[in-house]
């Protein structure tokens, strides 16, 4: 994966398609909507199907296929808001007895992983690795406070796929997100006109859509380099998430403000959506410390490729 290649694979592609079909028809939308009355079932509700798609035979660290369908498969949880930490899991590391991986920040650790009771691998952007021995209550979008016991400080190198593919699954939301916005407004009139041919609205959705599409990008880049084993890959997984944090947040305002009050309202698929990517937009760092966290890594260098 040297040569830099940004398109996904077609196999990869076409996982990640069969993996969007393959959730609706386990409950689509519905399944976040069950978990989140009862997070005790997450695993009854979605387990199945993701053992059906082979995901936890997915070698996302050592094979570049087994990456590149990581990636898609983590946009496609995302674009349904599967109630499932699919990137957490696929990001395990290889040294350890684990079945996922959580980065944290190094005080008061969570992880949005309530109510799935799993082997729970902890790092900080540091590199120090811990075992998740026990967690708090389960409070909003599954999050929980995490109890820790140290392991190793040999984690640096685990660090920047497990931040990359929750960006992958931010990216999944952002694009229901926009597609929800176009239909709404496609259907909404107002003046006898369709909300979508009034031209501050298409500003709106241009500025949504330059966000998501340069997210996209970036997340393709920091995956190449990731598979590429690149020395700059942390660095490269800490811009990602910078930019997916910066581009929700214009993208789900925009979306917002175009479903107007009603897209706070649960029944509106997009209310769902906003509230579950708190956890990624927040977890283990917010937009300013992890733009502290990127100038600290990237010193007087700075960044290099797509960023430079």
């Amino acid at each position: 994966m040297s040569e830099m290649v940004l398109d996904l694979s077609e196999d990869a592609q076409e996982y990640g398609r069969q993996a969007l079909r393959a959730f609706e028809a386990a409950g689509g939308d519905q399944l976040v909507q069950d978990a989140e009355a009862k997070p005790a079932i997450r695993e009854s509700l979605v387990g199945p199907v993701l053992n059906e798609l082979g995901a936890w035979e997915l070698d996302a660290r050592t094979d570049v296929d087994g990456l590149e369908a990581a990636a898609a498969l983590c946009r496609s949880a995302g674009y349904w808001a599967l109630p499932y930490p699919v990137a957490e899991r696929l990001a395990k590391p290889t040294d350890l007895e684990s079945d996922g991986l959580i980065v944290v920040a190094s005080n008061r650790p969570a992880g949005a992983v309530g109510g799935v009771e799993t082997r729970w691998t902890a790092v900080t952007s540091g590199g120090t690795r811990s075992t998740v021995v026990g967690h708090g209550a389960t409070g909003p979008a599954f999050v929980t406070p995490l109890e820790l016991s140290e392991i190793d400080k040999n984690g640096a190198g685990d660090v920047a796929l497990a931040l990359a593919l929750p960006c992958w699954t931010l990216l999944g939301m952002l694009d229901r997100a926009i597609e929800l916005t176009i239909a709404h407004v496609s259907l909404r009139k107002q003046f006898g006109q369709p909300l979508s041919t009034f031209q501050g609205v298409q500003f709106q959705l241009t500025d949504a859509e330059v966000e998501r599409s340069g997210l996209e990008i970036l997340a393709k880049y920091a995956l190449w380099s990731i598979g590429s084993d690149k020395p700059e890959a942390i660095v490269d997984a800490l811009a990602l998430r910078m930019s997916a944090i910066e581009a929700a947040e214009v993208v789900f305002r925009v979306c917002h403000q175009l479903h107007g009050a009603v897209g706070f309202c649960d029944e509106t698929t997009l209310s769902w959506l906003s509230r579950y990517s708190q956890p990624l937009r927040r977890l283990p760092l917010g937009l300013s410390a992890t733009r502290d966290e990127l100038t600290r890594r990237a010193g007087r260098s700075g960044l290099t490729g797509l960023y430079a």
